[in-house]
């Protein structure tokens, strides 16, 4: 066997290269197996999941999505995650850029202190503050518990949670700008905000949409934080309507419906990975060459 350079391929290149597709094809049968599994499922009936689980539906059951959106309740707690995701980006992604600018462009004594104590944010579980967390929106103004069970509180502590990890990435987007640009901005007339607005904040895009993509499948699936400040069931988002609906499904057998609403959490998130693709791939790899 030859490879294409023309070079006769050696036995350890040989066991290389099975190796290596043999990992790839696991690996795809173990991402792409499940996710069938569950789209398939979604358009069976609960007698057809349980008789014949790995068949084809005999007759697509199309109405277990309007079920799961209408009367399992989908339709409104995809709204209440889409708002909270939206209002949380665009809070987030203004402030951890500014954050990250003027860590990255205006060294002060204490900022590399401060820059650890933002990073010391991604080392610590959710888990571990939650009942500071809750007291603190208890004591916010707002309804008769404060911020709790609001989508306001939910958006701020969202917010907070996930400045971490924005200010460690576009950091190192605005530390690769050269500051060429910035001072070649300043003659013009710029200001220091006009040059983070009009000059910096515009390159660093293919940053914020890596991080807005990422920040938003963790919050699109956030769990432990929304089933302790959200209680009342308009307000839940995704993540509990689904968990509640798991419950009652056990119950109530209607395994249909619940697939259906699996595919439903998940389709958002995979059409935005799947437009955005590129341009993921492109920024990782040049992190991966810079670093």
């Amino acid at each position: 066997m030859r490879q294409r350079s023309g070079r006769r391929l050696t036995l350890p290149d040989l066991a290389s290269f099975l190796l290596t597709r043999l990992g790839m094809g696991l690996f795809l049968a173990a991402v792409i197996l499940p996710l069938l599994w569950v789209l398939i499922s979604s358009v069976k009936s609960s007698t057809e999941i349980f008789g014949s689980p790995w068949s084809l539906p005999e007759s697509p059951q199309w109405s277990n999505y309007s079920g799961a959106w209408g009367d399992a309740g989908i339709g409104r707690h995809f709204l209440n995650s889409l708002v909270v995701c939206v209002a949380t980006l665009v809070l987030l992604l203004p402030i951890g850029s500014m954050a990250a600018y003027v860590f990255a462009k205006y060294p002060f004594r204490g900022s590399k202190s401060l820059f650890s104590v933002f990073l010391g944010g991604m080392m610590f579980p959710n888990l571990l503050v939650i009942i500071p967390v809750f007291l603190l929106l208890k004591s916010l103004p707002g309804g008769s518990e404060g911020l709790v069970d609001t989508k306001t509180g939910l958006v701020l502590v969202y917010v907070a949670f996930s400045l971490s990890f924005t200010v460690f990435v576009m950091s190192g987007f605005f530390e690769a700008l050269p500051d060429e640009l910035g001072e070649a901005a300043m003659l013009d007339g710029c200001g220091h905000s006009g040059i983070f607005w009009k000059v910096m904040f515009p390159l660093a895009r293919p940053g914020m949409i890596v991080v807005g993509i990422f920040n938003a499948i963790g919050l699109w699936n956030e769990y432990n934080l929304a089933v302790a400040l959200i209680h009342t069931p308009e307000n839940l988002t995704l993540p509990l309507a689904l968990a509640d609906l798991t419950t009652k499904g056990t119950y109530e057998s209607d395994w249909g419906m619940l697939f259906a609403a699996m595919v439903i959490v998940m389709l958002p998130i995979i059409v935005v990975y799947w437009i955005f693709r590129e341009k993921i791939h492109e920024t990782m790899l040049a992190g991966a060459i810079k670093g």
